[in-house]
């Protein structure tokens, strides 16, 4: 057995980051084709709140995150709706709102390094019941991704034909929503708040270079991001660097020669 799988740390450490990578790269898919990218980078700082909120209140920072999340998540679909002509304009209110509460509430936790745990993620120290909560949110957005996978696809390329044909595109709309804001919240434990909109951005970037259809584009995606946290965390480990941010820069460097190799055809 490699030395690296010797510490039981690190084998929970692999389970969970492959986990995430599987779910993130999934609602990625969705949350880039539908050019709502911006959204994860709201998602995460919002969750800063949740977690201040949490410690504050005595709660599970994870509770607070899932909670605080999902009403950003839904107050974003809210304001998408409102002003559907300056619909990029709800991402930033809510990213703002979640930046200005997360400071301010940060300001009243009592235990900072805690709260710093979440900025960047702490994958490595990660508990059995984290693995658990991980393991139920995949199952979830897994099952969910595959009953709802030809709605899914109508929607982000052409949502206002699904609703023409019917398709409860609201219904579906509400459960990514609650699965992005789910997702986020879970990984922002493990990568970093900070982190997990790259991963949920990177993999699909690189998977559009390669794929030429959208179930390409899905499966690719999810083998980037195995690879990126594999390839990372290994990395990490050896070069005694921050695994978060390692994963993160192991993906744009695949990046970059598949961005350049894609301007030369």
């Amino acid at each position: 057995m490699p030395e690296i799988f010797q510490y039981a740390f690190m084998q929970r450490a692999f389970l969970v980051g492959i986990l995430l990578s599987v779910i993130i790269s999934l609602i990625g898919v969705v949350v880039v084709l539908k050019r709502l990218s911006m959204i994860g980078d709201a998602l995460s700082h919002t969750s800063l709140a949740g977690v201040a909120l949490g410690m504050i209140l005595g709660l599970q920072p994870v509770v607070g995150a899932v909670i605080v999340c999902i009403l950003a998540a839904f107050s974003i679909e809210g304001i998408r709706k409102a002003v559907p002509r300056y619909a990029e304009i709800s991402v930033s209110i809510i990213m703002s709102v979640g930046i200005g509460l997360a400071s301010i509430l940060s300001g009243y936790v009592e235990d900072g390094a805690a709260f710093n745990a979440f900025l960047f993620g702490s994958i490595v120290a990660i508990t059995d019941t984290e693995v658990i909560l991980a393991l139920v949110v995949t199952v979830i957005v897994l099952t969910a991704f595959i009953l709802l996978y030809k709605e899914l696809m109508y929607i982000i390329f052409d949502e206002q034909g699904a609703v023409l044909a019917g398709m409860p595109v609201r219904k579906i709309n509400f459960v990514v929503t609650l699965l992005t804001a789910i997702t986020v919240s879970v990984a922002a434990r493990s990568v970093g708040a900070l982190i997990v909109s790259s991963l949920m951005v990177i993999p699909v970037t690189c998977a559009m270079q390669v794929a030429n259809s959208y179930l390409k584009t899905v499966v690719y995606s999810v083998l980037f991001s195995i690879l990126f946290t594999v390839v990372g965390l290994t990395l990490s480990f050896y070069l005694n660097l921050k695994p978060g941010g390692t994963i993160v820069l192991t993906g744009v460097a695949v990046l970059i020669p598949l961005m350049a190799a894609g301007r030369e055809k």
